[in-house]
């Protein structure tokens, strides 16, 4: 049985083949719908590329002007009419069709000494690095907010947890600032992730390198790149980056689960420490009491994906052969449904924050005198009693409490006595929430000083970012083009 086969599937490379590709081929090489979204990158790409081989003495200056100006115009026809209408197998393709519409013939002089590989990689590379900037801000945008919590709990006792079960007694924004810090560790990694993204591929060839004296120090100072990448077999192939992003995204899913977690329990009826505001929670279309927290949900959920793709990007390289393989044209999905994903929770939890409020009221009604089992201890402790014999102590204090079903503090000085004669009158002073969390006032601790300090430290920390965080890259139609 034959396939039919489609005569101009392979118009970049047709020459060697007899047939065109066969019918069922088609379809699994298109890589358009999903890489449609690098025009801008591959544009930006190519007007380099046009004066590095320019430069070189490849093209004479009024053929570098003309692809340079059909560039501008293919930018601006994509800016205007979208790319429904193209039919070619992925971007590289459509814009040089276009080019040769705008300058004529001259246009196939661009690809001398470049291949789809280099030229591919450092489309992706460009979007990556801008994308990375824009989740970084977006990480940003949340730490402020969560900032902003922090400081409407920073008077606010609450119970702390531990294995969710009450532990001890914190300020509320100390446990605001305990879901900040990790996405400030967040925004490290996503540095780290664009500074491996921002080597420059272009120049690497196919395989072996540009056969032509182009100047790739030019061409990553025009592009914006950090440094230019080593070696043309590694530089073809290396993903590494986009599983930095991947595992950056990744983490950051992880702690948005975590925080949004803590919000569905806090929002509860049995909890009640929190509540979101009606713009971020839902009803039910059969209970009319609901009230759902259903971005923290979503958000919830939404970590599942990111995680997946990561995976999927590991999974992708592991058996790869030396050099470029097709296998990585599937690189680029998880990439931009990891910066997608992101960029379509982060706002929703960033706003979610933004207008929650604690509710001390309740917090206070539901901390038992346990969470100062420790500082019973500590107690015994400061009047010279080893802490492992107060351990002991205060643990029958606790069985006798229950026993009685009463609360640990409304046992008598008799009771606390009859488990160890160092108890005086003054015990009581110990079942007081403020003076049990300011007791802890070392770096890092939930005293009134000490989380003053971590506000001001995350405060500072995220304007440090900000003030780090490379600005986005623009494109503009027309000859002039800038990173």
């Amino acid at each position: 049985m034959t396939s039919d086969t489609t005569k101009d599937a392979a118009s970049l490379w047709g020459g060697r083949f007899e047939e065109g590709m066969a019918s069922e081929m088609v379809p699994l090489n298109l890589s358009l719908g999903v890489d449609q979204r690098l025009w801008r990158e591959d544009v930006r790409g190519s007007v380099a590329w046009a004066r590095a081989i320019g430069a070189a003495g490849v093209l004479a200056d009024d053929e570098v002007e003309a692809i340079l100006t059909g560039l501008g115009r293919v930018a601006d026809r994509i800016e205007r009419e979208g790319l429904a209408s193209a039919t070619e197998e992925d971007i590289h393709s459509v814009v040089e069709r276009m080019l040769r519409e705008e300058a004529g013939d001259v246009a196939g002089k661009l690809h001398t000494g470049r291949s789809r590989n280099d030229q591919s990689a450092t489309g992706v590379r460009l979007y990556g690095m801008g994308a990375v900037d824009r989740v970084t801000s977006l990480v940003l945008d949340l730490c402020d907010a969560l900032h902003g919590l922090a400081q409407r709990g920073a008077d606010v006792m609450m119970p702390g947890y531990t294995h969710m079960q009450q532990a001890q007694p914190i300020r509320a924004g100390q446990w605001a600032l305990s879901h900040l810090f990790p996405l400030l560790r967040d925004v490290e990694r996503l540095r780290a992730a664009r500074a491996a993204a921002a080597v420059l591929p272009l120049g690497s060839g196919a395989i072996a390198g540009c056969p032509f004296p182009i100047d790739r120090e030019a061409l990553r100072a025009e592009l914006g790149f950090d440094r230019v990448s080593e070696n043309s077999v590694d530089s073809v192939s290396d993903r590494d980056w986009i599983c930095d992003v991947a595992f950056a995204g990744s983490m950051i899913g992880v702690h948005l689960s975590r925080l949004a977690e803590d919000l569905v329990l806090f929002s509860s009826v049995e909890f009640g420490f929190v509540r979101l505001s009606d713009g971020f929670s839902t009803g039910s279309s059969l209970m009319p009491q609901k009230r759902n927290p259903d971005v923290a949900e979503l958000a919830r959920g939404k970590s599942g994906r990111l995680v997946g793709n990561l995976m999927s990007l590991l999974t992708l390289l592991k058996g790869l052969p030396t050099s470029y393989n097709r296998d990585l044209q599937e690189d680029k999905e998880p990439l931009f449904d990891t910066v997608d994903t992101l960029q379509l929770t982060l706002p929703a939890m960033r706003g979610a924050i933004a207008t929650a409020r604690f509710r001390p009221e309740r917090m206070s009604a539901v901390m038992d005198a346990q969470l100062l089992a420790t500082d019973l201890a500590d107690y015994l402790v400061r009047r010279g009693v080893p802490f492992r014999t107060t351990h002991e102590v205060v643990g029958r204090l606790v069985r006798r409490a229950e026993q009685r079903g009463v609360r640990l503090s409304e046992l008598t000085l008799d009771d606390f006595r009859a488990e160890d004669p160092n108890f005086a009158s003054d015990v009581f002073e110990v079942f007081d929430w403020e003076a049990s969390a300011d007791a802890r006032d070392a770096a890092g601790g939930t005293s009134a000083r000490a989380v003053r300090t971590q506000l001001a430290d995350a405060h500072a920390r995220v304007a440090e970012a900000r003030a780090g965080t490379h600005s986005p890259s623009s494109v503009h139609s027309g000859t002039e083009w800038t990173v």
